[in-house]
């Protein structure tokens, strides 16, 4: 008996072909929020989001990748097939490891060279390279297998696994959406009471994000990119939600921020045994961040419209171009951070300071995607201006 790859079309109500600028939008601004977030103990960072609720930008980075897979590649695997589909995300997948492999070697030297320069060790040790200097015929190898993760890259190795079981991932969902969805909500419930995830370097360490948990929220992303969230969108729509999820933000943004001030002040409160949830867990996706994040998403997206004046406006035009070259601009992102982080030790960690090193980095940030945005145009035209 052989097995049919092909896919029934009624199963799924793929979305429009045009692209949703919402996508990019918020993509690029997850893209700014990660590189102000990656600097430590900077000032412009407690106006991001995870000081006003248990989520962040990565839940929001590893959704839309999910979403904008399944839009891309759905459309591609129904029309010709899953030969042809799952040669085109795999072929993703390389590149994305390439990028985490270039952001490796040089990432690797900005880090180094810093070290060296400053005569300050710690540089090291604090963004874990301390086994390459001990060990460096032995690191490469582990990097190269995805195992010895410098700190502040994991979201690409993360990327690369779910993208490489993407392919049956998404021919399951265009068959049977909902009973996928369900097996990789079974399968998160094992990962968080097993414990599952991969192995890291050295043997005492794992990966910093558990792609047996994150797979649920990518999942999801995909199950909605295919046209799923219909289904639920009478309930999304309704009054009870919009009562229990605004509530349920609320709560979550005074908790947030009445125990991290606490922190930052010096201040001791002993809350209630039964609110004591921090620190909520990031490597197994913690229920709690994930149904902030699904509550968020679904109550932006209700007063977020894909036709919203304000996505074609010029204001909105920058974090549109850096979405649009996500995984460059991540990579980019990294090495700004840690120029910042070096810039507020060794020059100045006054305020002001900080929050032009802030603007400066996704400033640099728009940029590049502007450049990089150009030179896609100019390519897309030299082949008319030839045959003329």
């Amino acid at each position: 008996m052989v097995l049919s790859l092909s896919i029934p079309a009624s199963n799924v109500a793929l979305p429009p072909k045009e692209r949703d600028l919402r996508l990019d939008f918020f993509r690029g601004l997850a893209l700014w929020l990660i590189f102000l977030n990656h600097i430590p103990s900077n000032f412009v960072g407690w106006f991001t989001p995870r000081n006003f609720g248990f989520s962040d930008a990565a839940e929001m980075f590893v959704f839309i990748s999910g979403y904008t897979a399944a839009f891309v590649y759905g459309r591609v695997m129904i029309e010709r097939g899953f030969t042809v589909a799952g040669a085109r995300i795999l072929k993703r997948v390389w590149q994305i490891y390439v990028a985490f492999i270039f952001l490796f070697m040089i990432y690797l030297a900005q880090i180094s060279w810093v070290a060296a320069r400053f005569e300050n060790p710690l540089y090291i040790e604090e963004m874990n390279l301390l086994h390459f200097l001990q060990r460096p015929e032995i690191v490469i190898v582990e990097a190269l297998l995805l195992r010895f993760l410098p700190a502040n890259v994991d979201v690409l190795p993360l990327y690369v696994v779910l993208m490489a079981f993407f392919p049956l991932m998404l021919w399951m969902l265009l068959r049977a959406p909902n009973v996928t969805l369900a097996l990789s909500f079974v399968f998160y419930l094992a990962a968080r009471h097993f414990g599952w995830n991969l192995p890291g370097y050295p043997d005492d360490k794992s990966w910093f994000f558990s792609p047996f948990a994150w797979q649920f929220l990518f999942v999801i992303g995909a199950w909605c990119g295919i046209g799923c969230v219909h289904q639920i969108d009478r309930f999304l729509r309704s009054k009870l939600f919009m009562i229990l999820g605004g509530a349920y933000l609320a709560f979550a943004a005074v908790f947030t921020l009445a125990t991290n001030l606490s922190a930052a002040l010096g201040l001791t409160y002993e809350w209630p045994d039964w609110l004591l949830i921090f620190p909520l867990d990031k490597t197994g996706l913690d229920p709690l961040r994930l149904i902030h994040f699904l509550i968020l998403t679904a109550i932006v997206v209700r007063f977020v419209s894909a036709d919203a004046r304000f996505l074609r406006s010029d204001w909105a035009r920058p974090l549109i171009i850096c979405g649009e070259h996500s995984l460059e601009i991540f990579c980019l992102g990294v090495f700004l951070s840690f120029t910042a982080h070096i810039l507020m030790i060794e020059v100045s960690s006054r305020i002001p300071f900080q929050i032009a090193v802030s603007l400066g980095g996704i400033f640099v940030m728009i940029a590049v995607a502007g450049i990089m945005t150009w030179y896609k145009k100019l390519q897309s035209r030299a082949p008319k201006k030839l045959a003329t």
